[in-house]
């Protein structure tokens, strides 16, 4: 449990970066993939052993963390175009809500069970995630839109749901630093390639918060994918109940975060949700 809790506490602090992002007129995708270089050698620091490329090219798991680091980034520009064209509200559901695929791919892969009573818990753990992600008081999905926030949905639920795959069948806890260490890696080379390409429309240029942004960004991100692995490679809960946690929890503490830090507003309903979220908090994480 605690290495959830410091998961949740990891993924709060991405989100209190975000925040200031806007504040300091960060550019996010240079300092997304400066993030991710951070997160990659913040891997490779932890790691108590000597890295050979040869030695990972033959471990079973080499590739999941290069498909994975594709995703990364493809997951953060489709999450910031929906954003864009249907509202963040939108974008913070999609994303939230694809906890659902890994829940079911814990049960049906790995024969784990759940009581009624956790049933019920992640079914309200939806319903929270929903209300406490509604920032625009109106929100209008045209159809043709549908695409872009169903992407989000299955990208946010595939990488969930590998990570456990590759947790539960592939790695060993000596492993955990250096295979979270190089789905970053992966990332960031998949955004370097990215901004390449449009560096042919729009020149790049060197810039400092950019950097200092990424650095920020880069810490807490890592070790809210080391903590997750840790967590999930141990004994307490069912990987349903603790991707279920997790989301509900980060979007729980990030909402009261941006009250107390950012004076942020709640309606009603995100009020609402996060009465619901403690209560699915209670239901899933003690029965």
């Amino acid at each position: 449990m605690i290495a959830l809790a410091l998961s949740v506490l990891s993924s709060t602090l991405i989100f209190v970066v975000f925040k200031l992002y806007d504040v300091y007129k960060v550019q996010t995708l240079y300092a997304i993939v400066m993030n991710y270089i951070v997160a990659c050698a913040t891997g490779f620091f932890l790691y108590d052993g000597s890295v050979e490329f040869g030695q990972l090219f033959n471990t079973s798991w080499f590739w999941g963390p290069i498909l994975m680091g594709m995703l990364f980034i493809t997951i953060f520009n489709l999450m910031a175009k929906t954003a864009q064209v249907s509202g963040v509200s939108v974008a913070s559901v999609a994303t939230k809500m694809s906890l659902v695929i890994p829940v079911i791919f814990g049960i049906w892969l790995y024969n784990e069970s759940l009581s009624w009573i956790q049933v019920v818990g992640i079914a309200l753990a939806l319903v929270a995630v929903y209300l406490a992600s509604l920032k625009e008081k109106h929100i209008v999905i045209n159809r043709k839109d549908l695409l872009l926030p169903f992407l989000v949905f299955l990208g946010s639920g595939i990488i969930d749901t590998s990570i456990k795959y590759f947790e539960e069948l592939h790695l060993t806890d000596a492993e955990v630093p250096i295979f979270s260490s190089m789905i970053f890696g992966c990332a960031a080379l998949s955004g370097l390639i990215f901004i390449g390409i449009q560096s042919k429309k729009t020149p790049v240029k060197a810039n400092f918060r950019n950097v200092l942004g990424g650095i920020a960004l880069g810490v807490p991100n890592y070790f809210s994918i080391y903590f997750l692995i840790i967590a999930l490679r141990s004994d307490m809960l069912s990987s349903a109940a603790i991707f279920t946690l997790n989301n509900v929890a980060i979007v729980m503490a990030s909402t009261l975060t941006g009250i107390l830090l950012f004076k942020e507003r709640l309606t009603l309903k995100n009020w609402g949700g996060v009465v619901l979220a403690v209560l699915s908090i209670v239901l899933v994480a003690l029965f």
